[in-house]
Order: C-alpha cells, then structure tokens, then sequence
C-alpha cells in the first residue's frame, strides 16, 4: 500500500450520500485531508470556481497533486488502487467484473430510487415517487438476496461496492423508505458500521408530508 498523501482536498455536502461515501472511504484508508465545503443548496456547486474543478458541476470532486478527480464511485476506485490494497478493490477480472456491477447499482437503481426518494423528501428535489419508491424496493430485494450468501457484497471482505452502495440505503427511512423488511441489508448496514475508522453521514430529520 502507498503512503498516504498530504495534500488530497475533498470537496464536500455534508448531506450528501455521494460525498460520504468518498469521505468514508478516505477514513477507511487512513488518509488525512483537507475538507472544501460546497454549499449545494445555495447553487456553489453550478458556478466558478467549482465548474473549473468538475464541468459537470457535481459534487464531489477531490484533487490530490496535481490529480483532479470528480464523479463519486471514479474517486473510490482511484483510492482503492492509490492508497488501498486489493482487498478493496481485486485485481482478478472476475472479482473486478463483481465490484463493477455494484458500482453500477450504486450509479443506477440506489441513485434513482433511495437517493431520488430522500433527495424529494428532505430538499425538496422532486422526482417520480412512485417510480423513487417501486426502484428502491427492487433494489434493496435485490441486495437482501446478495447478502443472503456472504456478509459482504462480493464475498466475505468489504470492498468500495460495499463504500459505494452504503450511504443511501443506510439512510433510505429518510426518504420514507423502510428498510424493516430487509433484515440482510440491515445485519449488513451494522457490519459496514463497525469496521475500523467508520464515519457516518449526518442524519436529518424528516420534513412534515
């Protein structure tokens, strides 16, 4: 493993699943780092100087050097083979192949279902509900069904599918989503907590209907 860099600068929301599973990740490593505060809400994040840093005008973005990065599961994946080992993320094409299709889960059916459902709950970023909450139950089945095998989500060690995929389940009742029926995700949600050096998202309470 490389030794930690000095100089990697997160740029954060603090209520963000996306960034928190960047900054969880960077806890899980070990990596000290400096913290760059985006005020999401009030639009920081669709203006200069952030534009210069992620076109795209999302968040996160993390620069580490002269490295600029953007885009949450990319900036998992370029810490895990930075600064990790492959535990985090494994080198073989199969095991590879098995972090990728979480990846894209977390990218996909999460960020459309969970995530959308709390965004419109707790900021008012309206969606489809009912397409919100019907992607959020097949999901979570989906990953109940996973974690009937192993403790994890591709075997018996955590990897960035695991960091990827936490932050919006973990916080999916947010989103007047229940995860009471998935006791699977549940007892994994709890495994992912107790690892060394985790650190949660800050919860928020629910907005009146």
């Amino acid at each position: 493993m490389n030794h930690p860099s000095p100089s990697i600068k997160l740029y954060d929301f603090q209520l963000s699943g996306h960034c928190h599973r960047v900054r969880l990740m960077l806890s899980l490593l070990g990596l000290s780092h400096e913290t760059v505060p985006i005020d999401l809400l009030g639009g920081e994040h669709k203006r200069q100087p952030f534009l210069e840093l992620n076109p795209f005008g999302q968040v996160p973005a993390l620069t580490d050097g002269e490295v600029v990065l953007a885009d949450s599961n990319a900036i998992l994946v370029y810490l895990a083979l930075t600064y990790g080992d492959e535990k985090w993320l494994p080198r073989t094409a199969v095991e590879a192949a098995a972090v990728q299709r979480w990846l894209s889960v977390a990218a996909g059916d999460i960020a459309h279902g969970v995530a959308a459902a709390r965004a419109d709950v707790l900021f008012g970023m309206r969606c489809d509900m009912e397409d919100a909450v019907k992607r959020a139950a097949q999901s979570l089945a989906n990953l109940d069904a996973a974690l009937t095998a192993t403790p994890f989500l591709t075997g018996d060690l955590p990897t960035i599918a695991d960091v990827a995929c936490y932050s919006y389940v973990a916080h999916a009742p947010e989103g007047r989503v229940s995860l009471e029926p998935y006791g699977h995700v549940r007892q994994w949600l709890a495994r992912i907590e107790a690892l060394p050096r985790f650190v949660p998202m800050p919860r928020t309470p629910l907005r009146k209907p």
